[in-house]
């Protein structure tokens, strides 16, 4: 084919100018409508009644609490799935054995399952009436209602993260450079920390980033297991919610506008890093 003819042939495909304007005027109202509107109603309703009272609701001690602990939750969950997603991918990526496509549906698991049914998962293996109730009881041992199960379902919710920023990666870069390694008689340790790790740093950070935000956000399977102990087992979205059921929506809205600056916070270091690192972003459109 003639360059006149793939140059028709390409216009050929091209969406009319309306037709682009219109794409975008829905895209930009559906943004508006369930985002932009939501966020600007939270800090318009914070700061209803001035800094000073969205401050002192934030200075709480019930709401300091539930930041400390939701960061607590956060610095223990996000660096252990950080973890579990390098052997994971390192294991589906660069490895063929038995049940491999079982593994990546057991990464995918929490995608598809609803986090108050994870919640329920760990009542009834570490509740009172459940498999490990009466010895945990026995050994003066509390998970349920206490930071243990908390972490637990966090870790739960967000496992997936990580390990599916890096699996593709993984995939694409091949063995080739490890092999490499290998021939040249570096150990597995060695090929993996200069060899691996610096190929997939930027995807790995891109995981920990977003595993951060859902970390910090969850709210489902962290309700079921939190037992809502104020100053104890309240993470900043439950004491949202308590304040707002006491009909304290100055106070609600203060800590949720709080919980969208972090949020927002980890969108900006998203952006930076793909800003930065392009290939990042094009490898996971790939």
């Amino acid at each position: 084919m003639s360059s006149a003819g793939i140059r028709k042939a390409r216009l050929a495909t091209e969406d009319p100018i309306w037709v682009k304007a219109l794409i975008l005027t829905l895209v930009v109202a559906f943004l508006t409508l369930v985002l932009i509107l939501p966020l600007g109603v939270v800090f318009t309703q914070a700061l209803a009644k001035g800094w000073k009272v969205a401050w002192a609701a934030v200075r709480e001690p019930d709401a300091v609490a539930a930041i400390k602990l939701t960061l607590l939750v956060a610095a223990i969950a996000v660096p252990f799935n950080a973890v579990f997603g390098l052997c994971a991918s390192w294991a589906i990526a660069k490895h063929d054995f038995r049940g491999k496509a079982f593994l990546i549906t057991l990464i995918d698991l929490p995608f598809s399952v609803s986090p108050v049914v994870a919640g329920l998962i760990y009542v009834l293996v570490f509740g009172a009436q459940g498999w490990f109730g009466d010895w945990l009881i026995d050994h003066d041992i509390k998970i349920l209602f206490a930071l243990p199960a908390i972490v637990l379902a966090t870790i739960f919710v967000t496992f997936p993260f990580v390990a599916r920023e890096l699996i593709p990666l993984m995939q694409e870069q091949g063995v080739a450079e490890e092999e490499a390694a290998l021939s040249l008689g570096a150990s597995g340790l060695r090929t993996f920390l200069r060899v691996t790790a610096p190929n997939v740093r930027w995807g790995l950070l891109y995981g920990v980033l977003l595993c951060n935000a859902r970390a910090m956000g969850e709210f489902g399977a962290v309700s079921v297991v939190s037992g809502h102990i104020r100053g104890l087992t309240n993470t900043m979205p439950l004491h949202v919610q308590i304040l707002y059921d006491d009909n304290d929506a100055t106070g609600a809205f203060a800590v949720a506008a709080l919980l969208c600056l972090l949020a927002v916070v980890t969108l900006v270091l998203k952006t930076t890093l793909e800003v930065a690192q392009p290939d990042v972003a094009g490898r996971r459109a790939h």
